[in-house]
């Protein structure tokens, strides 16, 4: 299986990079500064430089020509404001579902946040507001969709913390915490499942190991 993840440099990114390239797969991790490539090559990627806030679909595209499966694990980031809240994660998000559809690859995956139905409580933060509607337009993009077989992954809040393998995923989770590693295995078992294609699933840290949580929601 060849995948192309958005984002190649993120932390969540790289985890599924180093744990796809494991286990045989060929990965390509798309980055905006070239000086990023040796950390992609380390995790086992194929570095592709390509900056998803000023590419056309078109040119997304011939660097997804021939993947079977599609990440979008990019975001603005801590420290970015609003704006770039806007062009990273919901812009750069329905530019990369575009030059899927574009290309055939028909398998699409997309990290989100949990709660990001919701509108912002009164008090929010309003950059992590802003981030929270640009998660909730991007998904919304995605869902409408007919040509991809999509699953949208909404983790709680994201800890460096080594990874448990066991979760709690489903339709809908209290609100809790996640390690990017159990997050990047979760996705990783979802690119296997053709019966998630189709869902939105909140993520969060459990008791349940990541196969069978994922065996369950995609049954």
């Amino acid at each position: 299986m060849r995948t192309v993840i958005a984002g190649g440099h993120g932390k969540i990114a790289r985890r599924l990079e180093r744990l796809l390239a494991g286990r045989g797969d060929q990965v390509a991790g798309l980055i905006r500064n070239p000086a990023q490539a040796g950390a992609l090559l380390a995790a086992g990627a194929e570095p592709v430089v390509c900056d998803l806030e000023s590419a056309t679909a078109e040119e997304v595209g011939r660097h997804l020509a021939g993947a079977d499966a599609a990440v979008f694990a990019a975001g603005a980031g801590p420290g970015s404001g609003a704006a770039r809240k806007e062009t990273v994660d919901r812009a750069a998000a329905t530019l990369f579902a575009d030059a899927a559809q574009r290309v055939g690859v028909r398998r699409f995956l997309v990290v989100s946040a949990i709660g990001a139905d919701e509108e912002p409580p009164p008090g929010t933060d309003p950059v992590f507001a802003a981030y929270l509607r640009a998660k909730a337009a991007a998904d919304a993009d995605i869902r409408a969709r007919t040509g991809l077989f999509w699953t949208i992954l909404r983790p709680g809040s994201l800890t460096d913390d080594p990874g448990t393998g066991l979760v709690h995923l489903a339709e809908r989770t209290p609100r809790g915490q996640i390690s990017r590693d159990d997050v990047a295995a979760v996705l990783a078992a979802l690119l296997d499942r053709p019966g998630s294609a189709g869902l939105t699933l909140d993520l969060i840290g459990g008791d349940t190991p990541v196969g069978t949580a994922v065996d369950r929601v995609a049954a």
